[in-house]
């Protein structure tokens, strides 16, 4: 299959796994409003002073974030696998790596990208420091990728049982927690006055390495599952 064709079959599984995400809008709007109704709950339950939840608002974003992507994890196969889909796309021609990468693409533009757009709002909020602020948008805008990409694995991995809400969580949450730590430790170095090189480098390889990675496992698990 030549190149030009795969990078069609690429376009035209992200123009439709898009279209349908429009049409079915609680996969966009749940995530988000679960991000916001955290995030809202922590000044409530913690306390308003500002202060306080300054120090802690960069976990809460993470967290919240990481919990949203959960949320939002499981439509990915599911709806492809219950209408037969999902068997047509195993039997494509073309790679399913880049298949699979498509799908994950426009995953995280439905329930990924409204939750970054927002985090400068939410921080804000959360009395985060100014000096911070840029710090968060760009580890959420490098982390959240990569929670979609692993998420995708335990996804495909139980994509054919009935259910699979806590056994996603046990998968998938393992593999998000260096994610999350990196995350936040890189927001509490920027308002330490560190240089943060070092940690966005680790971010940017978890980001290239779940970019190149993640599909070609999902792919795999993908087979084994439908199978």
């Amino acid at each position: 299959m030549d190149q030009v064709t795969t990078i069609e079959a690429f376009t035209a599984t992200l123009k439709r796994d898009l279209l349908v995400a429009y049409k079915r809008k609680n996969d966009i709007f749940n995530p988000f409003m679960f991000f916001l109704i955290v995030c809202s709950l922590f000044p409530i339950g913690i306390s308003p002073d500002p202060a306080r939840l300054g120090e802690i608002a960069s976990g809460v974003l993470w967290i919240s974030a990481l919990l949203a992507s959960l949320l939002a994890m499981d439509s990915l196969y599911r709806n492809d696998f219950e209408d037969g889909s999902l068997e047509q796309l195993l039997l494509s021609p073309h790679p399913l790596y880049f298949l699979v990468l498509a799908k994950n693409m426009a995953h995280w533009l439905v329930s990924g990208l409204p939750v970054v757009i927002v985090s400068p709002l939410v921080a804000y909020m959360l009395s985060l420091p100014d000096d911070a602020y840029w710090v968060m948008f760009l580890t959420l805008l490098l982390g959240t990728p990569i929670l979609s990409l692993l998420g995708s694995i335990g996804v495909a991995l139980t994509v054919g049982l009935g259910s699979r809400g806590l056994i996603l969580a046990v998968i998938t949450l393992p593999m998000s927690v260096p994610v999350l730590i990196a995350g936040t430790l890189t927001v509490q170095e920027a308002l330490n006055g560190a240089s943060l090189s070092g940690y966005m480098a680790v971010l940017g390889a978890m980001f290239f390495g779940s970019l190149t990675l993640a599909p070609l496992a999902s792919a795999t698990a993908l087979r084994i599952s439908v199978t």
